[in-house]
Protein backbone atom coordinates (compact mmCIF):
# COMPACT_ATOMS: atom_id res chain seq x y z
CA UNK A 1 0.00 0.00 0.00
CA UNK A 2 1.45 3.33 -1.08
CA UNK A 3 1.77 5.80 1.78
CA UNK A 4 2.25 9.32 0.48
CA UNK A 5 4.67 11.88 1.89
CA UNK A 6 1.88 14.08 3.21
CA UNK A 7 0.40 11.18 5.16
CA UNK A 8 3.78 10.43 6.75
CA UNK A 9 4.37 14.10 7.54
CA UNK A 10 0.91 14.36 9.12
CA UNK A 11 1.66 11.37 11.36
CA UNK A 12 4.98 12.89 12.44
CA UNK A 13 3.16 16.13 13.27
CA UNK A 14 0.72 14.12 15.37
CA UNK A 15 3.58 12.41 17.20
CA UNK A 16 5.09 15.82 17.95
CA UNK A 17 1.74 17.04 19.30
CA UNK A 18 1.29 13.97 21.48
CA UNK A 19 4.81 14.31 22.85
CA UNK A 20 4.23 18.00 23.54
CA UNK A 21 1.04 17.18 25.47
CA UNK A 22 3.17 14.99 27.72
CA UNK A 23 5.93 17.63 27.99
CA UNK A 24 8.50 15.27 26.55
CA UNK A 25 12.01 16.31 25.52
CA UNK A 26 11.65 19.49 23.39
CA UNK A 27 14.52 18.39 21.12
CA UNK A 28 12.64 15.20 20.33
CA UNK A 29 9.48 17.18 19.57
CA UNK A 30 11.37 19.54 17.28
CA UNK A 31 12.94 16.56 15.52
CA UNK A 32 9.51 15.26 14.51
CA UNK A 33 8.31 18.69 13.39
CA UNK A 34 11.49 19.28 11.41
CA UNK A 35 11.18 15.85 9.81
CA UNK A 36 7.59 16.60 8.80
CA UNK A 37 8.74 19.83 7.19
CA UNK A 38 11.52 18.07 5.31
CA UNK A 39 9.19 15.31 4.11
CA UNK A 40 6.70 17.84 2.75
CA UNK A 41 9.49 19.43 0.74
CA UNK A 42 10.65 16.21 -0.92
CA UNK A 43 10.11 15.84 -4.64
CA UNK A 44 10.18 12.01 -4.51
CA UNK A 45 7.90 9.70 -2.56
CA UNK A 46 9.48 8.10 0.51
CA UNK A 47 7.79 4.88 -0.52
CA UNK A 48 9.89 4.91 -3.68
CA UNK A 49 13.11 5.62 -1.74
CA UNK A 50 12.43 2.74 0.66
CA UNK A 51 11.59 0.37 -2.20
CA UNK A 52 14.92 1.18 -3.85
CA UNK A 53 16.81 0.68 -0.61
CA UNK A 54 18.11 4.25 -0.55
CA UNK A 55 19.61 5.62 2.66
CA UNK A 56 16.97 7.75 4.37
CA UNK A 57 19.60 8.92 6.87
CA UNK A 58 21.04 11.04 4.07
CA UNK A 59 17.92 13.22 4.08
CA UNK A 60 18.39 16.44 6.10
CA UNK A 61 16.91 16.17 9.58
CA UNK A 62 16.29 12.41 9.29
CA UNK A 63 18.48 10.35 11.61
CA UNK A 64 18.51 6.56 12.07
CA UNK A 65 15.54 6.55 14.49
CA UNK A 66 13.26 8.59 12.23
CA UNK A 67 14.44 6.67 9.17
CA UNK A 68 13.40 3.42 10.88
CA UNK A 69 9.97 4.88 11.70
CA UNK A 70 9.52 5.99 8.08
CA UNK A 71 10.44 2.53 6.84
CA UNK A 72 7.98 0.98 9.30
CA UNK A 73 5.18 3.28 8.12
CA UNK A 74 5.93 2.65 4.46
CA UNK A 75 6.19 -1.14 4.77
CA UNK A 76 3.42 -1.83 7.30
CA UNK A 77 1.14 1.21 7.12
CA UNK A 78 1.38 1.68 10.89
CA UNK A 79 3.72 2.94 13.62
CA UNK A 80 3.98 1.16 16.95
CA UNK A 81 5.43 4.29 18.55
CA UNK A 82 2.48 6.40 17.40
CA UNK A 83 -0.04 3.79 18.55
CA UNK A 84 1.64 3.73 21.96
CA UNK A 85 1.45 7.53 22.23
CA UNK A 86 -2.21 7.51 21.23
CA UNK A 87 -2.99 5.09 24.07
CA UNK A 88 -1.32 7.44 26.54
CA UNK A 89 -3.37 10.53 25.64
CA UNK A 90 -7.18 10.89 25.77
CA UNK A 91 -8.34 11.00 22.13
CA UNK A 92 -10.42 14.12 22.73
CA UNK A 93 -7.29 16.12 23.50
CA UNK A 94 -5.94 15.53 20.02
CA UNK A 95 -9.18 16.94 18.60
CA UNK A 96 -8.76 20.02 20.80
CA UNK A 97 -5.31 20.59 19.30
CA UNK A 98 -6.99 21.19 15.93
CA UNK A 99 -8.92 24.16 17.26
CA UNK A 100 -7.41 27.55 16.29
CA UNK A 101 -5.58 29.13 19.22
CA UNK A 102 -5.06 25.89 21.13
CA UNK A 103 -1.59 24.41 21.10
CA UNK A 104 -0.14 21.61 23.23
CA UNK A 105 0.62 23.88 26.22
CA UNK A 106 -2.91 25.27 26.44
CA UNK A 107 -4.54 21.88 25.89
CA UNK A 108 -2.34 20.41 28.62
CA UNK A 109 -3.37 23.22 30.98
CA UNK A 110 -7.03 22.60 30.21
CA UNK A 111 -6.62 18.90 30.97
CA UNK A 112 -4.57 19.23 34.17
CA UNK A 113 -6.31 22.20 35.75
CA UNK A 114 -9.90 21.92 34.52
CA UNK A 115 -10.12 18.19 33.63
CA UNK A 116 -11.12 19.08 30.07
CA UNK A 117 -10.83 15.96 27.91
CA UNK A 118 -12.83 16.84 24.77
CA UNK A 119 -14.96 19.52 23.07
CA UNK A 120 -17.95 18.91 25.34
CA UNK A 121 -15.84 19.45 28.44
CA UNK A 122 -14.37 22.59 26.89
CA UNK A 123 -17.83 23.94 26.07
CA UNK A 124 -18.90 23.45 29.68
CA UNK A 125 -15.75 25.15 30.96
CA UNK A 126 -16.29 28.12 28.65
CA UNK A 127 -19.94 28.42 29.72
CA UNK A 128 -18.90 28.34 33.39
CA UNK A 129 -16.29 31.06 32.88
CA UNK A 130 -13.52 28.76 34.13
CA UNK A 131 -11.03 29.52 31.35
CA UNK A 132 -10.34 33.04 32.58
CA UNK A 133 -8.52 31.51 35.56
CA UNK A 134 -5.92 29.92 33.32
CA UNK A 135 -2.74 31.65 32.23
CA UNK A 136 -2.68 32.38 28.51
CA UNK A 137 -6.47 32.41 28.08
CA UNK A 138 -7.38 36.03 27.44
CA UNK A 139 -10.84 37.42 26.57
CA UNK A 140 -10.21 37.33 22.79
CA UNK A 141 -9.16 33.68 22.82
CA UNK A 142 -12.09 32.67 25.05
CA UNK A 143 -14.52 34.47 22.74
CA UNK A 144 -12.97 32.77 19.72
CA UNK A 145 -13.23 29.35 21.33
CA UNK A 146 -16.82 30.04 22.30
CA UNK A 147 -17.63 30.96 18.71
CA UNK A 148 -15.85 27.89 17.29
CA UNK A 149 -17.65 25.58 19.71
CA UNK A 150 -21.02 26.87 18.54
CA UNK A 151 -20.31 25.68 15.00
CA UNK A 152 -21.85 22.23 14.73
CA UNK A 153 -21.25 21.41 11.06
CA UNK A 154 -17.71 20.46 10.05
CA UNK A 155 -15.82 23.00 8.00
CA UNK A 156 -15.12 21.83 4.44
CA UNK A 157 -11.48 20.87 4.11
CA UNK A 158 -9.46 22.70 1.53
CA UNK A 159 -6.37 20.92 0.25
CA UNK A 160 -3.22 22.71 -0.83
CA UNK A 161 -2.90 22.00 -4.53
CA UNK A 162 0.59 20.58 -3.93
CA UNK A 163 -0.81 18.10 -1.39
CA UNK A 164 -3.82 17.16 -3.52
CA UNK A 165 -1.32 16.39 -6.28
CA UNK A 166 0.24 13.62 -4.17
CA UNK A 167 -3.05 11.74 -4.29
CA UNK A 168 -4.58 12.84 -7.60
CA UNK A 169 -1.57 12.37 -9.88
CA UNK A 170 -0.91 8.70 -8.93
CA UNK A 171 -4.61 7.91 -9.43
CA UNK A 172 -4.51 9.55 -12.86
CA UNK A 173 -1.43 7.51 -13.78
CA UNK A 174 -3.17 4.35 -12.59
CA UNK A 175 -6.21 5.01 -14.77
CA UNK A 176 -4.06 5.80 -17.82
CA UNK A 177 -2.94 2.17 -17.75
CA UNK A 178 -6.51 0.88 -18.04
CA UNK A 179 -7.52 -0.82 -21.28
CA UNK A 180 -9.26 1.50 -23.73
CA UNK A 181 -8.17 4.76 -22.06
CA UNK A 182 -6.92 7.48 -24.40
CA UNK A 183 -6.39 10.34 -21.99
CA UNK A 184 -6.82 11.27 -18.32
CA UNK A 185 -6.85 14.90 -17.15
CA UNK A 186 -7.26 16.32 -13.66
CA UNK A 187 -9.75 19.10 -14.33
CA UNK A 188 -11.63 21.53 -12.07
CA UNK A 189 -9.93 24.09 -9.87
CA UNK A 190 -6.80 21.88 -9.86
CA UNK A 191 -6.33 22.43 -13.59
CA UNK A 192 -7.05 26.14 -13.19
CA UNK A 193 -4.18 26.28 -10.69
CA UNK A 194 -6.13 27.44 -7.65
CA UNK A 195 -4.12 27.65 -4.39
CA UNK A 196 -6.38 25.07 -2.78
CA UNK A 197 -8.96 22.54 -3.95
CA UNK A 198 -12.01 21.12 -2.23
CA UNK A 199 -12.10 17.92 -4.27
CA UNK A 200 -10.74 16.50 -7.51
CA UNK A 201 -12.46 16.27 -10.89
CA UNK A 202 -10.90 13.48 -12.94
CA UNK A 203 -11.88 13.27 -16.60
CA UNK A 204 -11.19 10.09 -18.57
CA UNK A 205 -11.38 9.75 -22.35
CA UNK A 206 -12.32 6.15 -23.14
CA UNK A 207 -14.54 3.97 -25.27
CA UNK A 208 -14.43 1.26 -22.61
CA UNK A 209 -16.11 2.60 -19.48
CA UNK A 210 -16.36 -0.82 -17.75
CA UNK A 211 -12.57 -1.15 -17.97
CA UNK A 212 -12.14 2.24 -16.30
CA UNK A 213 -14.53 1.26 -13.50
CA UNK A 214 -12.74 -2.05 -13.02
CA UNK A 215 -9.38 -0.26 -12.81
CA UNK A 216 -10.79 2.18 -10.27
CA UNK A 217 -12.12 -0.65 -8.10
CA UNK A 218 -8.65 -2.19 -8.09
CA UNK A 219 -7.05 0.99 -6.73
CA UNK A 220 -6.13 0.25 -3.12
CA UNK A 221 -6.44 3.85 -1.89
CA UNK A 222 -10.20 3.95 -2.49
CA UNK A 223 -11.96 3.57 0.85
CA UNK A 224 -15.51 4.61 0.00
CA UNK A 225 -17.81 4.70 -3.03
CA UNK A 226 -20.29 7.56 -2.71
CA UNK A 227 -21.85 7.16 -6.16
CA UNK A 228 -21.38 4.72 -8.99
CA UNK A 229 -22.89 4.87 -12.45
CA UNK A 230 -21.86 3.78 -15.94
CA UNK A 231 -19.83 6.94 -16.58
CA UNK A 232 -20.00 9.00 -13.38
CA UNK A 233 -18.41 7.87 -10.15
CA UNK A 234 -17.59 9.55 -6.86
CA UNK A 235 -15.05 8.00 -4.52
CA UNK A 236 -13.18 8.95 -1.37
CA UNK A 237 -9.50 8.12 -1.02
CA UNK A 238 -7.79 6.97 2.17
CA UNK A 239 -6.53 10.52 2.68
CA UNK A 240 -10.12 11.81 2.79
CA UNK A 241 -9.87 13.49 -0.61
CA UNK A 242 -13.06 13.16 -2.67
CA UNK A 243 -12.65 12.39 -6.38
CA UNK A 244 -15.39 12.79 -8.98
CA UNK A 245 -14.59 10.64 -12.03
CA UNK A 246 -16.27 11.32 -15.37
CA UNK A 247 -15.81 9.06 -18.40
CA UNK A 248 -16.28 10.75 -21.79
CA UNK A 249 -16.23 9.42 -25.35
CA UNK A 250 -13.26 10.76 -27.35
CA UNK A 251 -15.59 12.64 -29.68
CA UNK A 252 -16.85 14.85 -26.85
CA UNK A 253 -13.79 14.83 -24.60
CA UNK A 254 -12.86 18.45 -25.40
CA UNK A 255 -16.34 19.70 -24.52
CA UNK A 256 -16.31 17.67 -21.30
CA UNK A 257 -12.83 18.99 -20.44
CA UNK A 258 -13.98 22.58 -20.91
CA UNK A 259 -17.12 21.97 -18.89
CA UNK A 260 -15.42 20.23 -15.96
CA UNK A 261 -12.47 22.62 -15.87
CA UNK A 262 -14.74 25.60 -15.25
CA UNK A 263 -14.95 27.98 -13.60
CA UNK A 264 -18.73 28.10 -13.47
CA UNK A 265 -18.76 31.83 -14.24
CA UNK A 266 -16.43 31.34 -17.22
CA UNK A 267 -18.58 28.50 -18.60
CA UNK A 268 -21.72 30.59 -18.29
CA UNK A 269 -20.07 33.42 -20.22
CA UNK A 270 -19.01 31.08 -23.05
CA UNK A 271 -22.46 29.47 -23.20
CA UNK A 272 -24.00 32.94 -23.47
CA UNK A 273 -21.82 33.65 -26.52
CA UNK A 274 -22.97 30.34 -28.00
CA UNK A 275 -26.64 31.22 -27.54
CA UNK A 276 -26.06 34.53 -29.34
CA UNK A 277 -24.90 32.47 -32.33
CA UNK A 278 -27.79 30.01 -32.17
CA UNK A 279 -25.62 27.30 -30.63
CA UNK A 280 -25.75 25.17 -27.51
CA UNK A 281 -22.67 24.15 -25.52
CA UNK A 282 -22.69 21.48 -22.84
CA UNK A 283 -20.40 18.71 -21.64
CA UNK A 284 -21.25 16.61 -24.71
CA UNK A 285 -20.32 19.10 -27.41
CA UNK A 286 -21.36 22.15 -29.40
CA UNK A 287 -24.72 21.74 -31.13
CA UNK A 288 -26.86 23.55 -33.64
CA UNK A 289 -30.22 21.99 -32.93
CA UNK A 290 -29.41 18.29 -32.72
CA UNK A 291 -26.39 18.44 -35.02
CA UNK A 292 -23.03 18.05 -33.33
CA UNK A 293 -20.63 20.70 -34.62
CA UNK A 294 -17.60 20.36 -32.33
CA UNK A 295 -16.42 18.87 -29.07
CA UNK A 296 -13.49 16.52 -29.58
CA UNK A 297 -11.01 19.22 -28.46
CA UNK A 298 -11.24 22.33 -26.32
CA UNK A 299 -9.92 24.36 -29.25
CA UNK A 300 -12.95 23.33 -31.31
CA UNK A 301 -15.30 24.42 -28.52
CA UNK A 302 -13.73 27.88 -28.31
CA UNK A 303 -13.56 28.19 -32.10
CA UNK A 304 -17.32 27.56 -32.31
CA UNK A 305 -17.86 30.88 -30.52
CA UNK A 306 -15.05 32.56 -32.49
CA UNK A 307 -12.54 32.57 -29.64
CA UNK A 308 -8.98 31.30 -29.45
CA UNK A 309 -8.16 28.67 -26.83
CA UNK A 310 -8.02 30.28 -23.39
CA UNK A 311 -5.46 28.89 -20.90
CA UNK A 312 -7.17 27.14 -17.97
CA UNK A 313 -5.46 29.41 -15.40
CA UNK A 314 -7.36 32.42 -16.80
CA UNK A 315 -10.84 30.87 -16.81
CA UNK A 316 -12.31 32.79 -13.88
CA UNK A 317 -14.48 35.25 -15.87
CA UNK A 318 -12.11 38.06 -14.97
CA UNK A 319 -11.94 39.57 -18.44
CA UNK A 320 -10.34 36.64 -20.25
CA UNK A 321 -13.28 36.16 -22.64
CA UNK A 322 -13.25 39.82 -23.65
CA UNK A 323 -9.46 39.75 -24.04
CA UNK A 324 -9.66 36.62 -26.19
CA UNK A 325 -12.34 38.18 -28.39
CA UNK A 326 -10.20 41.29 -28.88
CA UNK A 327 -7.04 39.28 -29.55
CA UNK A 328 -5.39 40.59 -26.37
CA UNK A 329 -4.78 37.40 -24.43
CA UNK A 330 -1.31 37.60 -22.86
CA UNK A 331 1.38 35.08 -23.77
CA UNK A 332 1.61 33.69 -20.26
CA UNK A 333 4.94 33.00 -18.60
CA UNK A 334 6.15 29.41 -18.62
CA UNK A 335 8.65 27.54 -16.47
CA UNK A 336 11.10 27.57 -19.39
CA UNK A 337 11.13 31.37 -19.25
CA UNK A 338 12.78 31.45 -15.82
CA UNK A 339 16.52 32.02 -16.04
CA UNK A 340 17.24 32.12 -12.33
CA UNK A 341 15.94 32.24 -8.78
CA UNK A 342 16.35 35.22 -6.45
CA UNK A 343 15.43 33.68 -3.09
CA UNK A 344 17.01 30.54 -1.62
CA UNK A 345 18.52 29.41 1.69
CA UNK A 346 21.44 27.25 2.76
CA UNK A 347 22.38 25.48 5.96
CA UNK A 348 24.01 28.72 7.08
CA UNK A 349 20.52 29.72 8.28
CA UNK A 350 17.44 27.49 8.16
CA UNK A 351 18.19 25.61 4.95
CA UNK A 352 19.47 22.04 4.93
CA UNK A 353 22.15 22.03 2.22
CA UNK A 354 25.46 23.76 1.55
CA UNK A 355 26.16 26.61 -0.85
CA UNK A 356 27.74 24.28 -3.37
CA UNK A 357 24.92 21.73 -3.11
CA UNK A 358 22.28 24.43 -3.68
CA UNK A 359 24.24 25.79 -6.64
CA UNK A 360 24.44 22.37 -8.24
CA UNK A 361 20.75 21.69 -7.62
CA UNK A 362 19.83 25.04 -9.19
CA UNK A 363 21.92 24.21 -12.24
CA UNK A 364 20.28 20.79 -12.48
CA UNK A 365 16.92 22.59 -12.37
CA UNK A 366 17.89 24.50 -15.49
CA UNK A 367 18.77 27.81 -13.83
CA UNK A 368 21.61 30.12 -14.87
CA UNK A 369 21.87 32.07 -11.64
CA UNK A 370 20.82 31.74 -8.01
CA UNK A 371 20.65 34.37 -5.30
CA UNK A 372 21.63 33.08 -1.86
CA UNK A 373 19.42 34.94 0.59
CA UNK A 374 19.94 33.45 4.02
CA UNK A 375 18.09 35.14 6.87
CA UNK A 376 19.44 38.11 8.76
CA UNK A 377 20.39 37.55 12.39
CA UNK A 378 17.38 39.40 13.80
CA UNK A 379 14.96 36.57 13.08
CA UNK A 380 15.03 34.59 16.30
CA UNK A 381 13.65 31.25 15.07
CA UNK A 382 16.50 30.48 12.67
CA UNK A 383 20.28 30.69 12.64
CA UNK A 384 20.31 34.10 11.01
CA UNK A 385 23.56 35.59 9.72
CA UNK A 386 25.14 38.55 11.50
CA UNK A 387 27.47 40.92 9.65
CA UNK A 388 30.56 38.80 10.23
CA UNK A 389 29.00 35.56 9.02
CA UNK A 390 27.33 37.27 6.07
CA UNK A 391 30.61 38.79 4.88
CA UNK A 392 32.28 35.41 5.22
CA UNK A 393 29.51 33.88 3.10
CA UNK A 394 29.98 36.62 0.49
CA UNK A 395 33.67 35.73 0.24
CA UNK A 396 32.80 32.06 -0.16
CA UNK A 397 30.35 32.90 -2.94
CA UNK A 398 33.04 34.83 -4.79
CA UNK A 399 35.35 31.84 -4.50
CA UNK A 400 32.68 29.38 -5.64
CA UNK A 401 31.82 31.49 -8.67
CA UNK A 402 35.38 31.00 -9.90
CA UNK A 403 34.98 27.23 -9.91
CA UNK A 404 31.27 26.73 -10.73
CA UNK A 405 30.32 26.01 -14.32
CA UNK A 406 26.95 26.92 -15.79
CA UNK A 407 25.56 28.65 -12.69
CA UNK A 408 26.37 31.99 -11.05
CA UNK A 409 25.66 32.71 -7.40
CA UNK A 410 24.45 36.16 -6.38
CA UNK A 411 25.11 37.57 -2.93
CA UNK A 412 21.92 38.44 -1.11
CA UNK A 413 20.14 38.37 2.22
CA UNK A 414 16.56 37.98 3.38
CA UNK A 415 16.50 40.90 5.80
CA UNK A 416 13.84 41.45 8.41
CA UNK A 417 11.74 44.57 8.11
CA UNK A 418 11.49 45.78 11.69
CA UNK A 419 8.32 47.25 13.16
CA UNK A 420 9.51 50.80 12.46
CA UNK A 421 10.43 49.99 8.85
CA UNK A 422 14.18 49.77 9.39
CA UNK A 423 16.15 46.85 8.00
CA UNK A 424 17.82 44.43 10.42
CA UNK A 425 21.34 44.81 8.98
CA UNK A 426 23.57 47.90 8.81
CA UNK A 427 23.84 49.95 5.63
CA UNK A 428 27.49 49.21 4.95
CA UNK A 429 26.93 45.47 4.48
CA UNK A 430 23.58 45.88 2.70
CA UNK A 431 25.16 48.00 -0.01
CA UNK A 432 27.81 45.32 -0.63
CA UNK A 433 25.18 42.77 -1.62
CA UNK A 434 23.88 42.10 -5.13
CA UNK A 435 20.33 42.27 -3.83
CA UNK A 436 18.41 42.75 -0.59
CA UNK A 437 15.19 40.79 -0.10
CA UNK A 438 13.14 42.53 2.59
CA UNK A 439 10.53 40.56 4.50
CA UNK A 440 8.02 40.97 7.31
CA UNK A 441 8.39 38.15 9.85
CA UNK A 442 6.84 39.71 12.95
CA UNK A 443 4.15 42.11 14.20
CA UNK A 444 1.55 40.71 11.81
CA UNK A 445 -1.35 42.34 13.68
CA UNK A 446 -0.51 45.99 12.95
CA UNK A 447 -3.25 48.14 11.45
CA UNK A 448 -3.30 48.55 7.68
CA UNK A 449 -1.96 52.08 7.99
CA UNK A 450 0.94 51.07 10.26
CA UNK A 451 1.77 47.92 8.30
CA UNK A 452 1.76 49.78 5.00
CA UNK A 453 3.87 52.63 6.39
CA UNK A 454 6.31 50.09 7.79
CA UNK A 455 6.78 48.42 4.40
CA UNK A 456 7.01 51.70 2.49
CA UNK A 457 9.73 52.94 4.83
CA UNK A 458 11.73 49.77 4.24
CA UNK A 459 11.34 50.14 0.48
CA UNK A 460 12.84 53.63 0.69
CA UNK A 461 16.19 52.18 1.78
CA UNK A 462 18.72 52.65 -1.02
CA UNK A 463 19.72 48.96 -0.93
CA UNK A 464 16.19 47.51 -0.91
CA UNK A 465 15.58 45.30 -3.96
CA UNK A 466 12.65 42.88 -3.56
CA UNK A 467 9.70 42.76 -1.17
CA UNK A 468 9.41 39.10 -0.22
CA UNK A 469 6.05 37.32 0.32
CA UNK A 470 4.27 40.72 0.59
CA UNK A 471 1.10 39.41 2.27
CA UNK A 472 3.00 37.09 4.70
CA UNK A 473 0.14 34.60 4.48
CA UNK A 474 0.38 30.88 5.20
CA UNK A 475 -2.56 29.27 3.43
CA UNK A 476 -4.92 27.68 5.93
CA UNK A 477 -2.78 28.76 8.90
CA UNK A 478 -2.17 32.50 8.89
CA UNK A 479 -4.21 35.12 7.06
CA UNK A 480 -2.66 37.89 5.02
CA UNK A 481 -1.60 40.97 6.93
CA UNK A 482 -3.60 44.15 6.48
CA UNK A 483 -1.57 46.10 3.94
CA UNK A 484 -2.39 48.46 1.05
CA UNK A 485 -0.84 46.67 -1.93
CA UNK A 486 -2.04 49.39 -4.28
CA UNK A 487 0.15 51.97 -2.49
CA UNK A 488 3.03 49.52 -2.35
CA UNK A 489 2.79 48.88 -6.10
CA UNK A 490 2.84 52.60 -6.82
CA UNK A 491 5.85 53.07 -4.56
CA UNK A 492 7.67 50.08 -6.09
CA UNK A 493 7.19 51.52 -9.58
CA UNK A 494 8.45 54.95 -8.53
CA UNK A 495 11.38 53.66 -6.44
CA UNK A 496 12.03 51.38 -8.45
CA UNK A 497 12.09 47.98 -6.75
CA UNK A 498 10.30 44.68 -7.19
CA UNK A 499 7.69 42.40 -5.64
CA UNK A 500 8.10 38.70 -5.04
CA UNK A 501 5.83 35.79 -5.74
CA UNK A 502 7.04 33.32 -3.13
CA UNK A 503 6.39 29.94 -4.75
CA UNK A 504 6.34 27.84 -1.59
CA UNK A 505 3.02 25.98 -1.97
CA UNK A 506 1.87 27.09 1.48
CA UNK A 507 2.56 30.73 0.63
CA UNK A 508 1.96 31.42 -3.09
CA UNK A 509 2.32 35.05 -2.11
CA UNK A 510 1.64 37.24 -4.09
CA UNK A 511 -1.79 35.83 -4.85
CA UNK A 512 -3.15 35.93 -8.39
CA UNK A 513 -5.10 39.17 -7.97
CA UNK A 514 -2.06 41.05 -6.67
CA UNK A 515 0.16 39.63 -9.43
CA UNK A 516 -2.23 41.19 -11.87
CA UNK A 517 -2.17 44.43 -9.88
CA UNK A 518 1.63 44.52 -10.06
CA UNK A 519 1.45 43.97 -13.83
CA UNK A 520 -1.02 46.79 -14.26
CA UNK A 521 1.33 49.12 -12.35
CA UNK A 522 4.33 48.03 -14.40
CA UNK A 523 6.11 46.44 -11.42
CA UNK A 524 8.24 43.40 -12.19
CA UNK A 525 7.58 40.27 -10.15
CA UNK A 526 10.26 37.84 -9.00
CA UNK A 527 9.02 34.24 -9.04
CA UNK A 528 11.11 32.74 -6.25
CA UNK A 529 11.33 29.21 -4.93
CA UNK A 530 12.29 30.20 -1.37
CA UNK A 531 14.05 26.84 -1.51
CA UNK A 532 15.52 25.47 1.73
CA UNK A 533 16.82 22.33 -0.03
CA UNK A 534 17.78 21.49 -3.58
CA UNK A 535 14.61 19.54 -4.27
CA UNK A 536 12.53 22.62 -3.53
CA UNK A 537 13.48 24.37 -6.76
CA UNK A 538 10.42 22.48 -7.99
CA UNK A 539 8.45 25.14 -6.11
CA UNK A 540 9.05 27.31 -9.17
CA UNK A 541 6.47 25.22 -11.03
CA UNK A 542 3.80 26.26 -8.51
CA UNK A 543 4.94 29.86 -8.72
CA UNK A 544 4.63 29.87 -12.50
CA UNK A 545 1.07 28.55 -12.29
CA UNK A 546 0.21 31.33 -9.82
CA UNK A 547 1.85 33.91 -12.07
CA UNK A 548 -0.18 32.64 -15.03
CA UNK A 549 -3.34 33.04 -12.97
CA UNK A 550 -2.21 36.63 -12.44
CA UNK A 551 -1.88 37.20 -16.22
CA UNK A 552 1.91 37.59 -16.05
CA UNK A 553 4.03 37.25 -19.18
CA UNK A 554 7.77 36.60 -19.29
CA UNK A 555 8.30 40.35 -19.69
CA UNK A 556 6.50 40.91 -16.37
CA UNK A 557 8.84 38.55 -14.50
CA UNK A 558 12.14 39.85 -13.15
CA UNK A 559 13.99 36.55 -13.23
CA UNK A 560 13.07 35.79 -16.82
CA UNK A 561 16.02 38.03 -17.72
CA UNK A 562 19.45 36.67 -18.45
CA UNK A 563 22.06 37.61 -15.88
CA UNK A 564 23.52 40.37 -18.04
CA UNK A 565 20.08 42.01 -18.27
CA UNK A 566 19.29 41.38 -14.62
CA UNK A 567 22.33 42.99 -13.02
CA UNK A 568 21.56 46.56 -14.22
CA UNK A 569 17.98 46.18 -12.96
CA UNK A 570 19.21 45.09 -9.54
CA UNK A 571 21.70 47.94 -9.34
CA UNK A 572 19.08 50.47 -10.44
CA UNK A 573 17.36 49.96 -7.09
CA UNK A 574 20.43 51.36 -5.28
CA UNK A 575 19.55 55.07 -5.24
Amino acid sequence: MLMHNEEIATLFDEMADLLALQEENPFRIRAYRRAAQVIRGLSRELTELVARGEDLDALPGIGPDLAAKITELVTTGRSKALERLRRQVPPGLVELLRMPGLGPKRVRALFLELKVRDRKDLARAVAAGSLSRLRGFGPKLIERLSSDLRVERPVERRWLRSIAAQFAEPLARHLRRARGVDEVVIAGSYRRGRDTVGDIDLLVSSTNAPSVVKSLRAYDEVTRWMASGPKRLTIVLRSGLQVDVRIAEPGCFGAALHYFTGSKAHNIHVRRLARERGLKINEYGVFRGRRLLAGDTEESVFAAVQLPWIPPELREDQGEVEAAHAGRLPALVSRQDLRGDLHAHTNASDGSESLKAMARAAHAAGLEYLAITDHSRYLGVVKGLDVRRLRRQMETIDQLNEELDGITLLKGSEVDILEDGKLALPDDVLTELDLVVGAVHSHFDLSEQKQTTRVLRAMEHRAFTVLSHPLTRLIGERPAVAVDLERICRAAKARPCFLELDAQPQRLDLDAAHCRMAREHGVLVSIASDAHAGAQFENLDYGVVQARRGWLTADDVLNSRRLGELRPLLRSTFI
